[in-house]
């Protein structure tokens, strides 16, 4: 009599393709935001989609550079109240390319700084390791599930020491210095679009 469990070569083709879909199964939220990367949890708001999206809007709404930095653009203000007048203007008309002047002194600062690069491998892996074991089995520290944000939080409380030793904090305060000082400069003394005529219309006696 014949029995209806499979035997031999076909019970083993079945239980390679058993395990097959076992590991290579992947949760649905993973496989619409794609790969690895997919699987870890990002804060709300910060997916790679958002990100390249906003990166694009961005770069599309940039002046071009030429004009940004033609030097004969650039007088001296002629009292405070047309300085005041230019940095407002300004900021609005050029916001996208000071935006890039900021990630640019920011990319500057970490590649020039090879300790920072360590650092933030260091709250990356941290991160990475920390959010497999929370997939693995909730993590609890005293009496509480660590959720998404926390993890970001113990991440970085275990990458701390190495920021510390990097200098991040010193790191921040000569990106956001230098961030002031060209933008600010850039702002002060570049002529409003339109040329004086703009400036005239905008200033205000002080």
């Amino acid at each position: 009599m014949k029995s209806g469990v499979p035997k031999g070569e076909n019970c083993l083709v079945d239980m390679d393709s058993k395990a097959g879909d076992l590991f290579s199964a992947e949760p649905a939220d993973a496989a619409e935001s794609g790969g690895v990367m997919g699987r870890l949890w990002l804060p709300k708001g910060l997916s790679p989609s958002v990100a390249k999206e906003w990166f694009d809007r961005r770069r599309a709404s940039i002046r071009p550079w030429a004009g940004f930095v033609d030097h004969r653009k650039f007088t001296k203000p002629r009292n405070f109240g047309e300085l005041c007048q230019r940095v407002v203007r300004n900021f609005d008309t050029y916001n996208s390319n000071y935006t890039f002047i900021f990630l640019g002194l920011i990319l500057y600062c970490i590649i020039s700084s090879p300790m920072l690069l360590i650092a933030l491998a260091v709250f990356v892996g941290a991160f990475y390791i920390i959010h497999l074991k929370s997939l693995e089995s909730k993590l609890v520290i005293f009496g509480k599930e660590v959720t998404g944000p926390h993890q970001l939080g113990l991440a970085g409380a275990v990458s701390f020491p190495v920021f510390w030793l990097a200098g991040a904090g010193a790191a921040v305060f000569w990106v956001l210095g230098a961030t002031m000082f060209v933008i600010g400069s850039h702002a002060a003394f570049r002529e409003l679009e339109g040329g004086s005529e703009m400036e005239e219309l905008f200033m205000e006696p002080v």
